[in-house]
């Protein structure tokens, strides 16, 4: 249930790789203490659907990639012109390769993999100038 979750957080690292760590302040560890669970209608980035979800009834998530996304964009990314070099709609954009504890988030769920304590997110861009 998602009222046992209310008010706690989850610590996480997320790293950038390829060059991502010019996006954000060009750190490339962040150590990140996150909600453990969110409403889907309060993402900035949520489309009608989510809100429309949330309204029907469907409550809290637990915190999941799609909050991490949308949380590293509004939160974290330097240049707030341009976060399409990070984010397309919900996800990352195409070119970037996620890693969630080492694994490929293709494996893991991708957006609704649900974030745990000591998790270790990595953003690898594979796109180079030239």
């Amino acid at each position: 249930m998602a009222t046992d979750i209310v008010g706690q957080t989850v610590n996480i690292t997320v790293e950038f790789g390829g060059g991502m760590d010019a996006l954000f302040s060009n750190k490339k560890r962040h150590q990140l203490s996150l909600p453990s669970s969110y409403l889907p209608s309060t993402l900035p980035s949520s489309s009608s659907n989510a809100d429309s979800s949330a309204i029907k009834g469907e409550g809290e998530k637990r915190t999941d990639i799609r909050y991490l996304i949308s949380y590293l964009l509004h939160h974290h990314l330097s240049d707030k012109n341009r976060p399409e070099l990070f984010a397309q709609g919900e996800s990352v954009r195409p070119g970037i390769l996620v890693l969630i504890n080492s694994t490929d988030w293709e494996l893991e769920g991708e957006l609704e993999y649900e974030v745990k304590d000591g998790d270790e997110v990595v953003f690898i861009s594979t796109l180079h100038g030239g």
